[in-house]
């Protein structure tokens, strides 16, 4: 029986280590049948070993999102591995430490200005890279967390969050023609690196499923990682600049 990906060509960035979602998303996405390439930023070697870890050990390629020349060139190096994308996965973000916690009224322009580029920018400076790896149309999935209200410490991640989720609107319309899908998938909190570094996190986490009306298990990406792939399949071919919650529900309650 053929998976749901068989023979889909992806681009995944975003793993730090085999508890990213972007390590579960591609772990999935090659039980499913897909062949992968991955991208890393700084601790390549690192990268490179949580990549041995999958099913199939896929190529690991350098990128840094806000060097115009490494996303000029990701075409080109993606090619060496691929004839062509029909998916990638943006699994970005970062704010320095000013951007989170109690203060919100503290963090500088310079470090706001970080925290959207790296956050949301990005995943139009992605697409536009990945574009002439998609003349045949695709699907491009990033990974949120409901920036619909202000949780507590999340702060200006949270603005970028709400940027990305306009990002995607926009780039749903600018790349509907060129059959291209764009959409996001908002995670419940997870056990990753990433949530780890946010203060409060802790606090969250704890809460989420005794909230969640499906239950919620913090230490299991697998959820999320099956809905990236479900959209990044056939399976949702008319649907783009959309939100797929993935939290067990709690986006659906009141506080």
């Amino acid at each position: 029986m053929a998976g749901l990906l068989e023979g889909k060509r992806l681009l995944i960035t975003g793993v730090i280590t085999d508890s990213s979602i972007a390590f579960h998303a591609a772990r999935v996405a090659q039980e499913q049948g897909a062949t992968v390439v991955l991208t890393g930023f700084g601790r390549m070697s690192l990268v490179e070993r949580i990549a041995a870890r999958l099913p199939h050990t896929p190529p690991v390629i350098e990128l840094d999102v806000t060097s115009t020349e490494q996303l000029d060139g990701l075409a080109d190096r993606v090619s060496e591995h691929l004839d062509g994308l029909d998916g990638v996965l943006h699994s970005i973000a970062y704010a320095p430490p000013s951007c989170l916690g109690e203060d919100f009224l503290a963090a500088p322009w310079e470090d706001v200005a970080t925290a959207v580029q790296v956050s949301a920018y990005s995943l139009k400076a992605l697409a536009v890279a990945c574009l002439p790896l998609m003349s045949t149309g695709g699907s491009i999935v990033g990974l949120d967390f409901d920036a619909r209200m202000a949780w507590p410490a999340y702060n200006w991640m949270g603005v970028a969050k709400s940027a990305l989720e306009s990002t995607t609107r926009y780039l749903a319309r600018e790349l509907g023609p060129k059959g291209i899908r764009v959409n996001l998938v908002a995670a419940g909190p997870l056990g990753t690196m990433a949530a780890k570094s946010i203060p409060g996190f802790d606090m969250l986490r704890d809460s989420w499923a005794d909230r969640a009306p499906l239950g919620w298990d913090t230490a299991d990406a697998t959820p999320v990682a099956r809905s990236v792939c479900a959209l990044l399949s056939d399976w949702l071919p008319a649907t783009t600049g959309s939100m797929v919650w993935v939290d067990g529900g709690v986006h659906a309650l009141g506080m």
